[in-house]
């Protein structure tokens, strides 16, 4: 690969709400990811494939063509459209797309308008061996399509960024200065990786993550880019819940934060569903680990009084698309939900 870094080379990340081509995912497989119940997501795994379907094509990630043929018997039985549905023979450890996936960059006045970053990946901090199948999946896709590929050399995961498609990430001290993620970088060192390989001009910085968040504290369960200059952000409203001083911390500082043109962020702000708790484990429910497809933001609720609420809040966020609220309640054993599970490649 070239010694260039993709923003000396004019590419970008762009945000979600730009268009896609498809919706990369990692058919879930790890029993151990959902201990005695990975029988019981399929139905709504299958579900987000369907509604994705609707609006872009779906790649999965499998193993074999074993794993395939499983996949299609409960895509069918959810009345998918296969004909947008793709399948590669890529073997992977996990189902975190969003983590272990390509990081796709563009540039449209480039010859090659599409190139891979493939950070490396070590399962948040070494905490669930083995990921070196994960680890290599950006590389097997660009192989696939004949694209390059970037390699920065440190661990970078999709869930801890945020984009707003005019040059600025977002992320997280509590997961991007952990030690167990590149431990002999500075704060300043990671803020040049993500401006270098991600195509940015800016990096903005909350601290916190939610209790119960394995992940160190990512951003999708905390702070979305809905346009260039707003965002939706999870509150607690018990003032004696864990997550409640930790929200308002980050709340504090999106009202400091400034864009590159000087504006402030448009805060929204969406309730957090009611605590969640399963076989003594606090589960990281968030309504903002939603997706943006090309047709609806697909958001995860957990039977919980203030799904509407959280549904109709992100629906004016979105006047383009449909909302839908798909039942989480099975997948976040898992502790993750859509926006984890996916990633997306942007239309060129």
């Amino acid at each position: 690969m070239t010694t260039s870094t993709p923003k000396q080379s004019g590419y970008y990340f762009p945000a979600e709400f730009a268009p896609h081509i498809a919706t990369w995912l990692s058919w879930p497989h790890k029993e151990a990811s959902w201990p005695g119940k990975i029988h019981t997501i399929f139905p709504y795994y299958a579900q987000f494939v369907k509604e994705l379907t609707k609006g872009e094509l779906v790649r999965i990630n499998v193993a074999d063509e074993t794993m395939k043929q499983f996949a299609i018997g409960h895509l069918q039985n959810a009345h998918v459209d296969l004909n947008k549905v793709e399948f590669f023979f890529h073997p992977t450890n996990d189902a975190w797309c969003r983590d272990h996936g390509p990081a796709f960059l563009i540039n449209h006045h480039a010859e090659q308008k599409k190139v891979i970053v493939d950070w490396g990946y070590n399962a948040w901090g070494g905490k669930y061996p083995p990921f070196d199948l994960d680890d290599v999946i950006p590389t097997l896709i660009g192989k696939h399509y004949n694209i390059p590929v970037y390699y920065p050399g440190i661990v970078m995961e999709g869930g801890s960024v945020e984009f707003n498609g005019k040059g600025t990430v977002m992320t997280s001290t509590a997961c991007l200065l952990n030690p167990n993620r590149n431990p002999h970088l500075t704060q300043k060192n990671i803020e040049q990786y993500l401006l270098s390989y991600y195509g940015m001009e800016q990096v903005l910085w909350v601290d916190e993550g939610i209790v119960g968040d394995d992940t160190d504290g990512h951003i999708d369960d905390t702070v979305r880019f809905v346009n260039e200059d707003t965002v939706l952000t999870v509150i607690e409203e018990n003032k004696n819940d864990e997550n409640y001083e930790l929200l308002q911390h980050n709340l504090k500082q999106l009202q400091q934060m400034r864009l590159l043109n000087g504006k402030q962020l448009n805060i929204v702000e969406l309730p957090m569903p009611d605590e969640l708790i399963y076989e003594d484990q606090r589960l990281p429910c968030s309504y903002a680990n939603f997706y943006i497809a090309n047709q609806s933001v697909i958001v995860p609720t957990f039977r919980c009084a203030k799904d509407e609420k959280a549904l109709q809040i992100i629906q004016q966020c979105f006047p383009e698309r449909e909302v839908v609220g798909i039942d989480s309640t099975e997948i976040i054993w898992g502790l993750g939900s859509f926006h984890c599970l996916s990633q997306q490649e942007p239309l060129i």
